[in-house]
């Protein structure tokens, strides 16, 4: 297998582990939800059959329900032979309704859940652009937020946001991105897109150039499940993580229990710069500024305090939420 074998490996198991644990609470919540698969046409369909396996195994949960895919591209005719060869070997019920949209991710998405209302149900998108031209437009994600509850997953090719002209900035940003890291103003705009709250984690092959992997959503428990999704996947040769916030970019090895270096570098670089605060304003910066799960930052915590590098207040006790760590010395 090639290195982009590799990377797509492992964006088709988030994909796949995150839609095991959505489908079941999107169709406990409401019996209708959507799935959009946009760029269907990029990898032959693969990915967006994987999409169908996961809901067909779930075919007990799906009756009685009402469950849409779309599937849109460029040109969809080989992932439409795909996914109607899925439909019929793994027996898929009435209630999994799969339609397939030509004419581009960018033109055709918003108008595609309009059609098959898409709108105030529990939407998940899926947007992996590693082979477009660019990143979606800010526009096509936006429409993603009529669902209710909605998240995204989006992968952006390496550098596909430093590359981006004056034009191409207003389209993909909303406004011209003012100066500093790209991805951090990309975040800001998927917020004011409908989506407050924006996770982000390059994926990187042999020490190359990193595919930005960026999930948004509203909620903070699907946040919490994506993150535990993103260090449960298997291990791919030479495929490790990096965070866009570590600014020494250390590799991490994706594990269950991820190396903490970064972690600690960004939460002491964090109270430095903001001051005192409590263990879960800790917590949530670790769930929501990092590539790491709040747990995680318990744990660097409390090697920090072993450590003598932040002091607690108070001196004693359980290291609960209300306790709050500061810089030592500061």
């Amino acid at each position: 297998m090639t290195t982009d074998d590799h990377l797509a490996e492992v964006r088709r198991e988030v994909l796949v582990r995150h839609l095991e644990a959505w489908a079941p609470a999107a169709l406990h919540r409401a019996r209708r939800a959507s799935y959009v698969h946009g760029y269907a046409d990029a990898d032959g369909g693969l990915a967006a059959e994987a999409a169908l396996r996961v809901f067909a195994e779930l075919s007990d949960l799906v009756r009685g329900r009402e469950l849409t895919v779309l599937a849109v591209g460029d040109d969809t005719a080989v992932p439409a032979r795909r996914l109607a060869a899925a439909q019929r070997t793994a027996g898929v019920t009435a209630g999994l309704s799969v339609h397939t949209v030509d004419g581009g991710t960018d033109a055709r998405l918003a108008v595609a859940l309009a059609a098959g209302g898409a709108a105030r149900v529990p939407l998940l998108g899926y947007l992996d652009a590693t082979a477009a031209p660019g990143p979606p437009a800010l526009a096509t994600v936006a429409a993603l937020a009529a669902g209710k509850p909605a998240e995204v997953l989006l992968v952006l090719a390496p550098g596909a946001l430093e590359r981006l002209d004056a034009d191409e900035a207003v389209r993909v940003f909303g406004a011209p991105p003012e100066g500093g890291s790209r991805v951090e103003a990309y975040r800001a705009a998927l917020r004011g897109a409908g989506f407050p709250l924006v996770a982000a984690v390059e994926l990187v092959a042999n020490g190359g150039p990193g595919q930005l992997l960026v999930f948004a959503t509203a909620a903070g428990k699907s946040l919490e499940g994506f993150k535990d999704t993103l260090w449960a996947v298997d291990e791919y040769a030479g495929v490790r993580y990096r965070d866009p916030g570590d600014p020494e970019g250390h590799l991490l090895d994706i594990s269950l229990t991820p190396h903490p270096g970064p972690l600690r570098r960004e939460l002491l670089s964090h109270l430095a710069g903001a001051g005192p605060a409590t263990v879960t304003e800790l917590r949530t910066f670790a769930l929501t500024e990092t590539v790491y799960r709040a747990a995680d930052a318990t744990r660097v915590l409390q090697a920090l305090l072993a450590a003598g590098a932040v002091t607690r207040s108070p001196e004693h006790g359980r290291l609960g939420g209300d306790v709050v760590i500061a810089v030592a010395g500061g």
